[in-house]
Parts: structure tokens; C-alpha cells; sequence
């Protein structure tokens, strides 16, 4: 199974990290967020497909042509700012069946990952105090996934989008208008979708977004209490 991963992003609310090292291989409890995403993948994905951009020569050094034992391949989005769906169409000549999409500057837990893929179509969710300030994952009646909004004012419920799906090359079919801010979303994309596929909503017990400087700091205290509970055998 293959993963693709969304690293062309210039990560311009991580200055100054991110003005001389790409997002994903910012390091976050001594190594890089790619690293951590990477390192959590079960071992039914067998092939990364890595979307670069922003000083991509440093990613594509770092991981090489395989990295933890699962090949790696490579294409460039020429105009990152061109959103997460154009990042996502960049791949659609490497993409072959079912698949797994993630964010390259999020950490996920590994668990969870090993659950959402033995899905048909997925997403995953996180409850959050503040769903304002993320895409909204709303269900139909029968608990799969019927729409994502973006940022409302009136959230309908505080189940958030994460950025994690399986879905498959029928992807590419569904094409979306350019939104107001001039991108065209993967959100869009997966809602449309989701209106012909089951898309199971998978709840993901550890989700660390890395987009400030401010929450390498929270995400290694979360990490760091994580490990020291696996050592004490809680």
C-alpha cells in the first residue's frame, strides 16, 4: 500500500525555523516531524510518495531513495501555494489503488494508523474545544462521513478534520473549484468523495500539528510523558 505525504509547503508560521529547513524536517524531540510520520507508518505501507516544494533538495537527501525499510519516490508542486488538492494532484500518475494520505507536518500515532488503513475509505478525527479554527468533519445518519467544512462560525459539532484519509485513485476524478483564498482543498475533494464512498470516521487517540514554533515545545511534553508511560509499563 502506498502513503502519499504532503511536504511542498514553505511553513511560513514556523519562521525562522522554516527559512533555511522545510517543515518536515524541522525536528521536534530530536528528530524531524517526517521522521516521526514515517517511523508510525504500519508495515503494510510499503511505498512513500513525497510531495516537495520548498527547499525539497534537503528532503530528498535526507530520505534518499528508501527510508525505514519502505521505497520512497518523489514529485515537485511548482506552486505550493496552489493548496493541498494541487499537492495532492501531483501525484496522480504515482498513485495506484487504495492509499493513505497524511500531512507532512502533523505527528500521528501509530495505533491508529494500523486501524484506519484495513479501512475501505477513511478519515480521521480528533475531538477539539475549539473546532472553530479547523475544517469540521460532519457525519451522515449512519456515522460515514458526509461533508467537511471549513472553519465555521457556528461549528455543528467539535469532531475536526486532521488531515489523514485512505482513499483511492478514483480521487482524481473529483475535480473542485479554486476556493476564495486562490487554492483548491483536498477537503473539497474528499467531500466530494465521500458522496459516492463509505468514508469510516476514525478517531485518532495522539494528533501533534506542528504549525507554530511554540508547539514543538507541547508536542515533545505529550511525547516525553508517552514514552515514560510505555517505560513504566502504565
Amino acid at each position: 500500500m502506498q502513503c502519499v505525504i504532503l511536504a511542498a509547503g514553505k511553513g511560513t508560521r514556523l519562521r525562522p525555523l522554516t527559512d533555511s529547513t522545510p517543515k518536515t524536517l524541522v525536528k521536534v524531540s530530536g528528530k524531524p516531524i517526517l521522521q516521526h510520520t514515517v517511523e508510525a507508518l504500519p508495515s503494510e505501507i510499503t511505498e512513500i510518495i513525497l510531495v516537495v516544494g520548498y527547499l525539497e533538495e534537503q528532503i530528498r537527501n535526507f530520505c534518499g531513495t528508501e527510508f525505514f525499510g519502505k521505497k520512497i519516490k518523489y514529485v515537485t508542486q511548482e506552486n505550493p501555494a496552489g493548496g493541498t488538492g494541487e499537492a495532492l494532484n501531483c501525484a496522480k500518475e504515482l498513485v495506484k489503488g487504495k492509499f493513505l494520505l497524511l500531512n507532512g507536518d502533523d505527528i500521528y500515532g501509530a495505533e491508529a494508523l494500523k486501524i484506519i488503513i484495513k479501512e475501505e475509505s477513511a478519515v480521521f478525527g480528533v475531538r477539539s474545544d475549539t473546532p472553530e479554527r479547523f475544517g469540521v468533519l460532519i457525519p451522515d445518519a449512519h456515522g460515514f462521513l458526509k461533508q467537511i467544512i471549513e472553519k465555521p462560525k457556528i461549528p455543528p459539532s467539535n469532531l475536526i478534520n486532521i488531515g489523514g484519509y485512505v482513499l483511492d485513485d478514483s480521487i482524481f476524478r473529483y475535480e473542485v473549484g479554486v476556493s476564495e483564498l486562490g487554492e483548491v482543498f483536498v477537503t473539497d475533494m474528499v467531500t466530494a468523495y465521500a458522496q459516492n464512498n463509505q468514508m469510516k470516521i476514525i478517531e485518532q487517540d495522539l494528533w501533534l500539528p506542528i504549525g507554530y514554533p511554540e508547539d514543538i515545545d507541547k508536542a515533545e511534553k505529550i511525547l516525553k510523558a508517552q514514552s515514560d508511560s510505555k517505560n513504566s509499563g502504565a
